[in-house]
């Protein structure tokens, strides 16, 4: 069952002093290794990296194509 909400004035937060600072950023660094696969092309063969990012979940993790 749905009921209505009803909500309090009291406790909405204003907006207007909240805001984010352009200059905040943060470096992505390369953990772990945790898979590679090297697939063959006609006469290429490419080599992908599945990489761990520092801040980020395994499920999170992404391959990556590059020479390692």
């Amino acid at each position: 069952m749905i009921k209505k909400c009803i909500g309090d004035p009291a406790s909405i937060i204003p907006l207007d002093g909240l805001g984010v600072e352009e200059s905040i950023s943060y470096e992505e660094v390369p953990v772990e290794i945790l898979d590679r696969q090297d697939k063959r092309l006609r006469k290429k063969e490419i080599t992908s990296v599945k990489i761990l990012w520092r801040y980020h979940v395994v499920e999170g993790a992404i391959w990556e194509a590059g020479p390692i």
